[in-house]
């Protein structure tokens, strides 16, 4: 079953920025902002600061899969968006998955009965 859709439009993520609820840890920065739906929105932003584009991908990549594997556990009706910062391009999956799951529980979330 699929819980989530990706965030693609440049004004859902500036609603998201403006008007959400953001956490940072070393890796990542996550802000949130209920969406009234039934389905979870991920917008994953990386920045050309923090390196070329296979770099970028490689980040992107690693935060879709973190998401993915743990989507049950994410509360529904949600958009959230992810902004990678640059000392994210040198960590590997477990890091990236360690940070979005820190975050998620900072924001509240994720349903702890769960996990």
């Amino acid at each position: 079953m699929k819980f989530s859709e990706s965030l693609k439009d440049y004004r859902d993520f500036k609603n998201v920025y403006s008007n959400g609820k953001s956490f940072a840890n070393r890796y990542l920065i996550m802000y949130v902002l209920e969406n009234n739906q039934e389905l979870n929105r991920l917008g994953i932003s990386v920045s050309k600061k923090v390196g070329n584009s296979v770099v970028r991908h490689r980040i992107t990549r690693l935060v879709r899969e973190s998401y993915r594997l743990h989507e049950n556990i994410f509360n529904s009706g949600l958009d959230i968006v992810v902004v990678a910062r640059n000392s994210a391009s040198e960590v590997n999956y477990a890091e990236i998955e360690s940070a979005l799951l820190h975050l998620s529980k900072l924001h509240k979330i994720i349903n702890n009965e769960v996990h």
